[in-house]
């Protein structure tokens, strides 16, 4: 198990997260994205020739994705929209691959 595997398996929903610390500047990134909304960052640890996260700045109570309600379909769009823009910002035209982890068992 990684290490980011165990703090997933005893992450509560209340803990202040990584993502929590770099979207308030306490935790360094290559940010390569930031609006309003959400914020893109090129991961520390690719898995892929370019891999980014693409986050949002204030979760709006929203934990895992499988607990997202009719208010968080307009967060959840523009996170897919950055995506998309991102990407092609990356000079990823030709595709690439969206995948998203929720919760304990999805990392």
């Amino acid at each position: 198990m990684t290490d980011e595997q165990a703090k997933a398996q005893t992450a509560s929903e209340e803990e202040v997260t990584i993502f929590d610390k770099i979207v308030a500047k306490e935790i360094p990134a290559k940010i390569i994205y930031e609006d309003d909304k959400c914020l893109a960052f090129n991961d520390v640890n690719p898995v892929a020739k370019t891999h980014f996260l693409v986050i949002p700045k204030d979760r709006q109570g929203l934990t895992q994705l499988i607990k997202a309600t009719p208010e968080h379909a307009a967060l959840l769009g523009h996170l897919m929209f950055v995506v998309a823009k991102v990407a092609k910002e990356q000079g990823l035209e030709n595709g690439y691959r969206v995948v998203v982890n929720d919760g304990k068992d999805g990392c």
